[in-house]
């Protein structure tokens, strides 16, 4: 038959031809009504490799469809199995299922064989896979004598475990004698055939109770060898008991333990070889002594390891690869690594492939006279061969079929008539295994039929997809047309998308959407058609949403909440508080639109929402409500009740008491309740708990009791006005000891490590424990699965461990509560995990859609439940920029993170660098951590406007020219076309100028400007530009030279005559004081304002002598006059640290800092901080103008 294909989602313009719908003609397009003749399908067998429990009764499962029904046969071992012969065995009636009843006689191991099911009628025969039937097997340790073994520290040991084969192979764990795993690590760990090793012993490995234990899981039992005692003992111990037993000749074994380089304990040699099939998880391991501990590390020679497949176990002592292909193949190489030296192993891996499906066989309908074919395609190492069957019988030596010719893997069909329908059978094998697939021809020859209902109603809301279904069969294969209303065409693409299953989808259905749509089958056969109807919905609104309130304590407060919707549609209003259900409370009440609250109390706060639900969408909105302190109130006048007195106990049962008291005073406010409560002596002496509460005119209460609890009572009394003090404590009576009523609450799994389930609960307390010898049953079992209850009695925990489940499987557990008495009731069982483990798959299908120059949009597909091996948290984007667009700026940039919770499959990247090139990629996140890196996905950021230029300069200035220096933009965000530069004149009072508008090349940083006016400042604005646009501006100002002759002009006051005279006369005057002061100091003299401060003795401004530390004199000399009040630096022109810590001098260079006039600081920074003094200053010129200018702050 012709293959037929429908382009999914083609938009058609109007006025095309109406659209056909043809489907590809394949099983998963196509199943045939089981009203119709067709040939046995198998739909359920049990597994190729079975493995039963030989407790139960043995079920092999064969179960198939076809019409007429099919007949079962068996074949065992290869010949017919007449379970009529045996009384053992029968057949569950309409299924080809065998029950072998065992556990009323006989052994499973009888039963150990090859079966294959048959299922046939009139129309072919197809055949289940060869099904293996092996009972499982859990055998014990043989009985052994195991000496004790004596070390000394440092010394190498491998403790041997061997278990017992058992089928399946049993999972080995080491743990003592309290059911606690041994401590692992670099120098101790388990390998991976069982046995424990030690790189080196320690003192701290000394027990007693090193155990081996096997756990079959099929038959939930648990073996254990006998203990193993190990001592390390150091050197002088060792020889005192080697010489209490052996000759002088023995005492070698006690010579000390030195370091020692690396040698292997498994594998032994230096090369071994491994062959791993394709699919499964390829283990290599190397576990090395020596002291200190080796480090164990992994290459691949002539290649690199996988990244997202290669996981090191057991510390590094395995290397695991998981769906390890062909292509894993080669040489791989441990390296054992301590200070003293390395060794090395060479593993070669040789990965096989048992056969796999490149093109399974497919069901195929055929009309009479119609063509097909049937492929038949496998792979594996060796390559398989493919064999061919028809009804179960090889095809070399069925029945001739003229319509069929067998091309290799491929049967080819022309011209079929009736007599052709068969089932097919393919048969792909080679030595690792075989792949059996059935596939049917069935010829028939049926007018089409719709599958689906007829008048099918379908109700949308405004503005969302409808989908309408018209499921079909028909052979030929019918084509599909759908109209709406009784007259209308065929509806086109254009608003339309017509799917290949025969489903018709309306994008975005509108009020007009709404009608009668017929879908039409037809073939050559025949014509079918279907009605169905859509109704499109006004969606659910909140027009008046309820709004945020304060109000006072004891006060009324009403939230108002009124939804529109569509009138066919009836909504159900709905208050939460809290994202919860309101409080049963009756001062809570819903009226019509409202909510109100009375009496508001501190509790009632928080936030109310107002949800709308009906059949087909949901709307809410909240507000929050804030509770305040009402105003003060006068204090009451009544009081309190007094205490009641004179407690008595009657009716003592097992159960059961009467408690009668007499009231206290009342206070003159009524007492309206009595509280009663109780004090369990025996496990909570002095806790008082509630037991019970009656009316204020009653004075006896029947109180009902607990088993093997001390009690004693007391009563409160209460009115309006409060609660009175408590009674005197009544007398003790101790109840009998009973089961436990109550099972531990709050029971959880919850996995820590990959394999393993804790099981944690809150205990019971004393009082709940009903009887001494409080314990625990823990029982757990895999939810998904027949595997029996494993059960543990614990006492004095609430936490139970778990140890070699599977990585994060369901489990079922149960905690109940027991005593010397007996059990409480059966617990329910609640669900857990065993432990996660990091995601084994990335994210598939990355796509990066860029929105703009700095955000982009990120699309992946969703990782597999079963790979994500945990709880979903989320996925993780790593981005980073390899690389801008722009030669100039290439370079790194660390990689950022960004984090959706949940099981988004998109997300948005925010604050891209414009026109830069990125890569991603996606990770997703368990409760574990991460799972491995998509493939790197790249992008590329468009172009933006650029940042302002890095810098700008103006040099040179002449009197009508200044020079402009700048550097590039530091982020040009695209490819420069050109520079903006506006500048404009600055007069005195600084109005601007008239704005001058240049444009410069992207290949200049230096530009002159000719033509300008001299002394003039200008301002200027500075800006590059791309193809986007302008980017930031940057400004600077400069001030073009004096004119000289201008200058000339002015008065040169130095070569005045009247200003030479002056400073003649200065100098005379200073030269006779210097005179002055040169006769005073030979005379001895000292100044007046020595003296003076001589008296005061100010540390401030006294120097210090170098030598001893000691405060100096003011000496007459020149080179040391005192400072002059407001002076900031001393007369010998160096800089005195004070006591601050931030003096000058500590900057100082070399140089001592001085000070302009200004009071800015001229001098060059120094890294000394001792004064010295400085040398040449005595000349130093004064500042000039413009140095005073720059330095101005």
């Amino acid at each position: 038959m012709p293959l037929k294909i429908m382009l999914k989602k083609k938009q058609l313009s109007a006025g095309r031809v109406p659209l056909l719908l043809f489907l590809c003609r394949m099983i998963s397009a196509l199943e045939v009504p089981l009203d119709l003749v067709q040939p046995p399908t198998i739909t359920q067998q049990s597994p190729k490799d079975y493995i039963i429990d030989p407790r139960e009764n043995i079920v092999i499962q064969c179960e198939a469809k076809g019409k007429p029904p099919p007949s079962f046969s068996w074949t065992r071992n290869g010949t017919h199995f007449d379970i009529d012969k045996d009384p053992l065995v029968t057949m569950k009636h309409g299924s080809g299922t065998l029950i072998i009843n065992i556990m009323a006689e006989g052994k499973a191991e009888t039963y150990e064989g090859v079966y294959q099911c048959t299922a046939r009628n009139e129309r072919g025969a197809a055949i289940s896979n060869n099904i293996v039937v092996r009972p499982s097997r859990s055998p014990l340790w043989t009985k052994e004598r195991l000496e004790p073994i004596i070390l000394r520290n440092g010394q190498s040991l491998v403790l041997p475990c061997r278990p017992p084969i058992g089928l399946p192979p049993a999972i080995i764990f080491w743990m003592d004698n309290s059911f606690q795993r041994l401590p692992q690590s670099e120098r101790v760990s388990q390998g991976l055939n069982g046995d424990l090793y030690f790189s080196n012993v320690l003192p701290e490995d000394t027990r007693e109770d090193y155990i081996c234990y096997a756990r079959f899981n099929h038959t939930q039992t648990i073996q254990q060898k006998q203990p193993i005692s190990l001592k390390v003992i150091s050197v002088d111990e060792l020889n005192d008991t080697i010489a209490a037993n052996l000759s002088d000749t023995e005492f070698y074994g006690a010579k000390s333990s030195k370091e020692r380089p690396p040698t292997f304990l498994t594998p032994e040699g230096s090369e071994s070889l491994k062959e791993e099939l394709r699919g499964n998880t390829l283990s290599l391991e190397c576990i090395a002594e020596g002291l200190p501990t080796p480090v164990i590390y992994w290459i691949k020679e002539d290649g690199t390891l996988p990244i997202n497949r290669t996981f090191y176990r057991n510390f590094k002592k395995t290397l695991q690869i998981t769906h390890v292909s062909e292509a894993d193949s080669g040489n791989y190489q441990c390296i054992a690594k301590n200070t003293l030296g390395a060794i090395h192993h060479t593993i070669s891996v040789t990965v096989k492939a048992a056969p796999y499906w490149i093109v399974a066989p497919k069901n195929l309908v055929l009309s009479p006279g119609e063509n097909g074919t049937l492929i038949c395609r496998a792979n594996g190492n060796p390559k398989p061969r493919i064999g061919w069957l028809t009804n179960g019988v090889p095809i070399e030596i069925a029945p001739d079929d003229p319509s069929r010719k067998i091309d290799g893997d491929t049967i080819i069909f022309s011209n079929v008539q009736e007599r052709s329908s068969a089932v097919y059978q393919c048969n792909a094998s080679n030595e690792y295994g075989y792949l059996l697939a059935n596939a049917f021809v069935n010829v028939l020859a049926e007018p089409p039929r719709i599958l689906t209902s007829a008048n099918t109603l379908y109700q949308v809301i405004a503005n969302r997809a409808a989908l309408l279904d018209c499921a079909f069969f028909g052979s030929p294969l019918p084509t599909i047309e759908w109209f709406k209303g009784t007259k209308g065409s065929a509806l086109h693409e254009d608003i339309y998308v017509l799917h290949d299953n025969g489903t018709l989808e309306i994008p975005v259905a509108q009020k007009d959407s709404t009608g009668t749509y017929t879908c039409v089958a037809r073939n050559k056969l025949g014509m079918a058609k279907n009605e169905v109807h859509l109704e499109i919905k006004d969606p659910t609104r909140i027009i008046k949403q309820p709004e945020y309130a304060v109000v006072q304590r004891g006060s009324k407060v009403s939230f108002e909440c009124k939804v529109k919707h569509d009138q066919t549609l009836i909504p159900t209003i709905m208050w939460l508080k809290d994202n919860g259900e309101l409080p049963n409370d009756e001062r809570f009440s819903i009226d019509k639109d409202h909510l109100v609250v009375t009496d508001v109390s501190d509790d009632d706060g928080g936030t109310y929402t107002c949800a709308a639900n009906t059949t087909l969408d949901s709307v809410s909105a909240s507000a929050v409500l804030r509770v305040v302190a009402p105003t003060p109130t006068p204090a009451p006048i009544y009081d309190v009740p007094n205490p009641p007195f004179d407690l008595e106990l009657t009716n003592q049962l097992d159960k059961s008491v009467q408690l009668t008291w007499t009231p206290g005073d009342d206070n003159n406010s009524p007492i309206t309740k009595f509280i009663i409560e109780y004090e369990d002596a025996m496990h909570e002496a002095g806790l008082w708990h509630h037991q019970a509460e009656v009316s204020g005119t009653q004075t006896t209460a029947q109180l009902k009791l607990s088993p093997y609890v001390n009690y004693s009572f007391r009563v409160m009394a209460e009115n309006r006005i409060g609660r009175s003090v408590p009674s005197e404590a009544s007398e003790q009576y101790l109840t009998k000891a009973a089961e436990p009523d109550l099972n531990p609450t709050a029971v959880e799994g919850l996995g820590t490590e990959p394999d393993n389930l804790v099981i944690t609960w809150k205990p019971l307390n004393g009082f709940e424990s009903n009887g001494p010898g409080l314990q625990y049953k823990v029982s757990w079992r895999q939810k998904d699965g027949d595997d029996e209850w494993t059960s543990v009695v614990v006492a004095n925990v609430s936490k139970y461990i778990v140890s070699g489940t599977p990585t994060f499987v369901p489990y079922l557990i149960k905690v109940q509560a027991l005593n010397d008495v007996g059990f409480a009731p059966e617990p329910a069982a609640v669900m857990g995990h065993s432990g996660e483990d990091l995601p084994m798959a990335a994210p598939g299908n990355v796509r990066v859609g860029v929105v703009n120059s700095t955000l982009a949009e990120v699309h992946w597909d969703p990782v597999p439940l079963k790979s994500i091996r945990g709880h979903l948290q989320g996925y993780r984007i790593y981005y980073w920029k390899t690389q801008s667009s722009s030669k100039r700026h290439r370079r790194h940039i660390e990689k950022k993170i960004l984090t959706f919770q949940g099981s988004k499959t998109h997300g948005m990247l925010p604050g891209l660098q414009p026109y830069s090139h990125y890569a991603l990629n996606v990770r997703v996140v368990n409760g574990k951590g991460e799972g491995p890196a998509s493939a790197d996905r790249g992008f590329h950021t468009p172009e933006g406007v650029p940042s302002a230029p890095s810098s700008l300069k103006i040099v040179n200035p002449t009197l009508d020219s200044l020079t402009l220096e700048w550097d590039p933009p530091s982020h040009p965000n695209g490819i420069l076309t050109e520079y903006v530069l506006k500048y404009q004149p600055i007069n005195s009072s600084h109005e601007l100028g008239p704005l001058v508008d240049l444009k410069i090349p992207a290949n200049k940083t230096r530009w002159t400007l000719k033509n300008l006016n001299f002394s003039t400042r200008y301002k200027f604005y500075f800006y590059a530009q791309t193809s986007v646009g302008s980017g930031s501006q940057i400004t600077e100002e400069a001030i073009t030279t004096v004119d000289e002759a201008m200058a000339s002009r002015q008065v040169d006051i130095a070569t005045q005559g009247w200003f030479i005279g002056l400073m003649c006369a200065v100098a005379l005057l200073i030269l006779i004081l210097l005179i002055v002061c040169f006769i005073r100091r030979n005379k001895g003299g000292k100044y007046p304002v020595k003296e003076k401060e001589d008296a005061h003795a100010d540390p401030e401004i006294q120097p210090m002598k170098e030598d001893d530390g000691t405060f100096g004199e003011y000496s007459d000399a020149e080179d040391h006059k005192p400072l002059k009040k407001g002076s900031r630096t001393p007369s010998d022109r160096t800089v005195k640290k004070e006591d601050s810590d931030d003096s000058l001098v500590d900057y100082g260079e070399g140089v001592n800092g001085q000070f302009n006039e200004d009071g800015s600081f001229i001098g060059q920074y120094s890294g000394k901080k001792e004064k010295e003094p400085a040398e040449g200053n005595e000349s130093s010129e004064a500042p000039s103008p413009v140095n005073a200018m720059n330095s101005f702050v």
